[in-house]
């Protein structure tokens, strides 16, 4: 069932090359393709390329993608998004704002149960996120429920304080298949927020040992959790009493973990791996040859940026920064190294995005090295004249790190390498221990597709994956205007305000807008990936 939020906003060019290019798939954004297989094998695995989760399987405590692959998957949330960018219901019955948007009542479907076979109800969520929220439980996504009546209650925003409650008080079971939601002040696109993965409920076993469920998570979604081999594989299972109406159309999954893209790329090629979410950057020139009507080419709701760690660039003007962005070559930089695969980047939010600005950033994110140059030299110059741009090795980047370095050594005259980290994992523990020396790659896709996300979940400066430590008093509180605002547009209004504010203060350098350059084996058919460049393995099909 759709809910009533609409998207007519959305981009028409983004929505039809989605349209045009989800090669394979059925065109219900709802889930389910509605096939029957005819000829398959209902009961076939699906392998696809993954690596090691960074933390154990709890929604609240991931944050990236090889996590995320599995939660989403495990998992099902109360609303989703199709990729036109509106809401519908996927657990939820409905989801409705009183009148200021303070007060928001869900109602679940009944006869949804989890994995182990408990019923899902209303206080599976209603503990679930309290137990997030609780600041000695230490969950890295506790942070999205600070809307909540007497979240700084379980969460004290002091260090060394104290909680002084158990669970926040706007929270409100009304009875088995409804609860209550009370914010500290409005929110109007609260639901969107919902459709993010750390809104999910827990089954009661879960309070019993949370440690031992991270390592195999009981969800209400539409694949069983079976088994994880670390740094290996993790096998999920069809499960068959899925209430939802996105059921799967295959027996299962087998996330294969690659140490690098163009080992998973041999793999589907001789037919060892079925999909493939990202090409390396080498294969960009051959894939679509190799691969044919099977291979992706799709821009979905995405965007690379270089992000400064403040404890580095503290006492940095922001002109610095604008000048190290006019140095960057994005038009040849995308369309040599990385094979016209890449848009550069305008603005801090994909185009595909309710708020997306085209062009803001003007000559912030125009290349014009002699401007740029100018910038650097007249406001101090780079910190120690040194940079270090710290990425994954495992993710494709050594290519256009190395064309982004070139940039900045010829036109900049600094110093300026690459600090490669072996993995994912790796690297987010270097950022969250802040012991990146100078500059990281930034990566985001949406968890909803407002222009919000893009920037609260990023720059605000409580925000967790906000690595960068940027705090800047005018931003936060254009944010906080944007969510008190009246209506949608109002916030979205507020949040294109601060977007011009975050250019003026550089909290991180947009570079180009994502695609899935990706594709599928033989063995496999119904393969489409979404707006936020995921594959939706439930529609995938198996022939033997």
């Amino acid at each position: 069932m759709r809910g009533a939020r609409s998207a007519k906003w959305v981009a028409s060019a983004i929505v039809v090359a989605l349209a045009a290019t989800a090669c394979g798939g059925g065109d219900d954004d709802e889930g389910g393709n509605g096939g029957d297989n005819a000829g398959g094998n209902p009961d076939g695995i699906v392998r696809i390329d993954g690596g090691e989760p960074q933390n154990p399987l709890i929604p609240t405590n991931t944050g990236e993608q090889y996590g995320a692959l599995v939660i989403q998957n495990v998992f099902s949330k109360l609303v989703d998004f199709t990729d036109e960018g509106e809401v519908y219901n996927v657990h939820a019955e409905s989801v409705t704002p009183n009148e200021d948007n303070t007060v928001w009542t869900v109602k679940l479907q009944d006869g949804w149960t989890f994995h182990n076979g408990d019923p899902v109800t209303a206080e599976n969520y209603v503990n679930a996120w309290n137990w997030a929220a609780h600041i000695d439980n230490n969950q890295a996504n506790g942070f999205w429920f600070s809307d909540i009546v007497g979240y700084e209650d379980v969460h004290p925003e002091e260090e060394g304080a104290e909680p002084t409650a158990d669970t926040m008080s706007g929270l409100t079971v009304v009875d088995d298949l409804t609860f209550e939601i009370t914010l500290s002040s409005p929110v109007t696109y609260y639901d969107y927020k919902m459709g993010y993965d750390a809104f999910t409920p827990l089954p009661d076993v879960f309070f019993d040992d949370p440690e031992a469920f991270g390592e195999h998570p009981i969800g209400n979604g539409p694949y069983e959790f079976v088994e994880w081999n670390h740094n290996e594989s993790i096998e999920l299972a069809r499960y068959d009493e899925y209430a939802g109406e996105n059921k799967a159309q295959n027996g299962g999954i087998h996330i294969q973990a690659y140490t690098g893209l163009d080992a998973a790329y041999q793999d589907l090629r001789s037919g060892n791996l079925d999909i493939i979410r990202q090409v390396d950057p080498k294969d960009l020139p051959v894939y679509q040859d190799d691969l044919g009507d099977r291979a992706v080419n799709q821009p979905y709701n995405g965007i690379q940026t270089i992000v400064p760690v403040w404890y580095e660039w503290e006492d940095t003007p922001p002109e610095v920064l604008q000048g190290i962005s006019m140095s960057i070559d994005r038009e040849t930089i995308t369309t040599t190294v990385l094979n016209g695969s890449r848009t550069p980047a305008d603005s801090f939010v994909a185009p595909g995005v309710y708020g997306y600005q085209e062009g803001i950033g003007g000559e912030i994110t125009s290349y014009d090295p002699e401007r740029g140059r100018q910038l650097v030299e007249d406001n101090g110059g780079v910190p120690n004249n040194r940079i270090v741009l710290q990425y994954n090795a495992d993710g494709g980047h050594q290519e256009w790190v190395e064309a982004v370095c070139n940039n900045l050594i010829e036109n900049l005259g600094v110093e300026c390498v690459g600090d490669a980290k072996p993995d994912f994992d790796t690297d987010l523990e270097a950022r969250e221990a802040d012991e990146v020396q100078s500059m990281y790659r930034g990566g985001w896709f949406q968890d909803y597709p407002l222009n919000a996300n893009f920037m609260k979940e990023l720059y605000h400066s409580t925000a967790h994956s906000n690595y960068g430590r940027f705090n800047n008093e005018e931003v936060d509180a254009l944010f906080d205007q944007g969510d008190a605002a009246a209506d949608l547009e109002g916030t979205v209004a507020a949040y294109q305000e601060a977007e011009q504010v975050l250019f003026e203060t550089m909290p991180a350098i947009p570079l180009w807008y994502q695609n899935v350059n990706g594709g599928w084996g033989e063995n496999v058919e119904n393969v489409r990936f979404n707006s936020a460049g995921q594959p939706v393995l439930t529609e995938v099909t198996v022939n033997s």
